[in-house]
């Protein structure tokens, strides 16, 4: 019988010392190292279902309502905004059809605000599974994306519906608009979580800061209000920067699928030239983010 040997401290410090260093994250660097990273995310694409489901069972975990209770919010404010704003305030008197104005807006800007707020929490509310196995990271953001567009999806149905019992919504090439306005959300609304899920392992504030800075966009978006009011109130170089905002463009393109034909809605100018142009700078954007994403990785599991 062979005897044993047994490694001394030592003898294991400088044969670690020895092993060449591997990387924990993708390899390579530039539009290879994002490829690399694409090709890893597609091959955990199971895994990344799984934390999906996961996210949403959790979070109607032993609740009676389950997925229901998904609509409680946006209905909430739909009712609240329309019975304030819309009746008390008066301004649906100059909308036509608000209800309709009001959901289509925040039915878009719930997806932008749902992934950009899990998103940007993903990397710490998974800090066990970062801390003990390698998987792509990205992973986590991308869950919560999966989170919001089931959310997205039932918030959808309901629009559809009131759409077609008040009469706003017509079958024709408007409702590229709504397609377009998606796109939009999507590219946009992940390269901001992807981007500051990696942040806010850094600095926890990121996570506070970014739920007053969602409060405010969501105000600042035209969901209780008109473009209109914004351009009679402003200087023109001001409105320029407010309506290529990507979300501003994302909410009017939703209101001209499913409100403007038929209420007298007026369209933004070139509203489709400009929402392409921000398509291609989000996808720029996207890719930046996911590069900084990838250098940062590196050392989540010591800052966790």
């Amino acid at each position: 019988m062979a005897a044993t040997t047994v490694e001394s401290p030592t003898e294991r410090s400088a044969r670690l010392a020895a092993e060449p260093w591997q990387h924990a994250g993708s390899s390579g660097s530039g539009v290879t190292g994002t490829i690399a990273s694409f090709r890893e995310i597609w091959e955990q694409r199971r895994l990344l279902g799984l934390l999906t489901r996961r996210e949403l069972k959790s979070r109607y975990k032993d609740s009676a309502g389950g997925f229901l209770w998904s609509l409680a919010r946006p209905l909430t404010q739909l009712f609240i905004y329309y019975l304030v704003i819309g009746e008390f305030l008066s301004a649906a008197r100059n909308i036509e059809n608000f209800a309709i104005y009001i959901f289509a807006g925040l039915t878009v800007y719930t997806l932008f605000s749902e992934i950009v707020g899990a998103g940007t929490g993903s990397i710490i509310a998974n800090a066990g599974l970062v801390k003990k196995v390698y998987l792509p990271r990205e992973i986590f953001p991308l869950a919560a994306v999966g989170s919001a567009l089931f959310n997205f999806v039932i918030q959808l149905a309901i629009l559809i519906i009131a759409s077609l019992v008040l009469g706003t919504l017509s079958f024709g090439p408007q409702l590229l608009f709504g397609v377009g306005a998606l796109m939009l959300i999507l590219v946009w609304a992940t390269a901001i979580g992807l981007l500051l899920s990696a942040l806010n392992v850094y600095l926890r504030d990121i996570q506070y800061l970014v739920e007053v800075v969602l409060l405010l966009l969501m105000w600042g978006s035209p969901i209780l209000y008109s473009w209109q009011m914004v351009a009679d109130r402003v200087p023109a170089w001001l409105l320029e920067i407010y309506v290529n905002n990507p979300i501003t463009l994302a909410v009017l393109g939703f209101q001209e699928a499913f409100w403007s034909e038929a209420s007298n809605g007026v369209p933004l100018p070139h509203l489709a030239l400009r929402m392409g142009i921000a398509l291609a700078i989000g996808i720029v954007a996207f890719l930046g983010a996911q590069r900084v994403f990838s250098r940062l990785q590196g050392d989540f599991a010591q800052e966790l």
